[in-house]
């Protein structure tokens, strides 16, 4: 089998190259966690979150999954939400898809994966509501608006959950965001939805598809 030593040796070279511009830094990190951003996303390796926004350890809390879906029978996702609002207090809950994303992309082609089917049988909830918009695409633009109308739809989710409603029933500062990211720049793009209180998820996700199909 092989010996995954070289890993080990990554992560000393990083280590040392952190402490070596900031000497404190692991030591104040261990005694705090208090990010203001909840990142939810896909698990593609290609999309590393923190790296991708600039920030170091401690300023994101994430939460990946195949697709970056939000179910509400998600019982680890939601426990994700829970413990980002309600104990650190996150200000901000960033649902981030891919360009190009692989489980997408097989829910648009019908390719079967397997056990992961069932997962993404979410997205395919997505591909069914917007099919009419999406099959006068050619299939690799179908994926990539297949991946933001994703995005908005989990958007929504976030904003359905009891977590969200609650935290903006007691009044606490808490916005939902939807973004894309681009594997072949490396960019970020906002698809302009942003809630800020539930009344507002509705109309926000409605205006954001029409954005997409202008």
């Amino acid at each position: 089998m092989e010996s995954l030593s070289h890993l080990f040796d990554n992560n000393r070279a990083w280590s040392e190259g952190i402490r070596q511009v900031k000497p404190e830094f692991f030591l104040e990190l261990s005694r705090q966690q208090s990010p203001k951003y909840l990142w939810i996303g896909c698990s593609d390796s290609r999309v590393p979150a923190n790296q991708i926004v600039g920030l170091a350890p401690g300023e994101l809390f994430v939460h990946r999954n195949i697709a970056n879906l939000v179910v509400h029978t998600d019982l680890n996702c939601l426990s994700v939400m829970q413990f980002a609002v309600e104990i650190l207090k996150v200000r901000h809950i960033i649902v981030c898809g891919h360009y190009g994303c692989s489980g997408v992309g097989a829910v648009l082609r019908r390719d079967r994966l397997g056990l992961s089917d069932n997962w993404l049988r979410h997205v395919q909830d997505v591909w069914q509501k917007h099919e009419k918009t999406l099959t006068t695409f050619a299939e690799t633009e179908a994926v990539d608006r297949l991946c933001e109308l994703n995005v908005l739809e989990q958007v929504g989710n976030v904003c359905s959950t009891t977590i969200a409603r609650e935290a903006w029933e007691r009044s606490q500062e808490l916005a939902v965001h939807g973004w894309i990211y681009g594997l072949h720049g490396g960019l970020l793009k906002d698809l302009n939805v942003t809630v800020t209180k539930a009344e507002e998820a509705g109309e926000a996700s409605k205006k954001a598809v029409e954005g997409l199909r202008k």
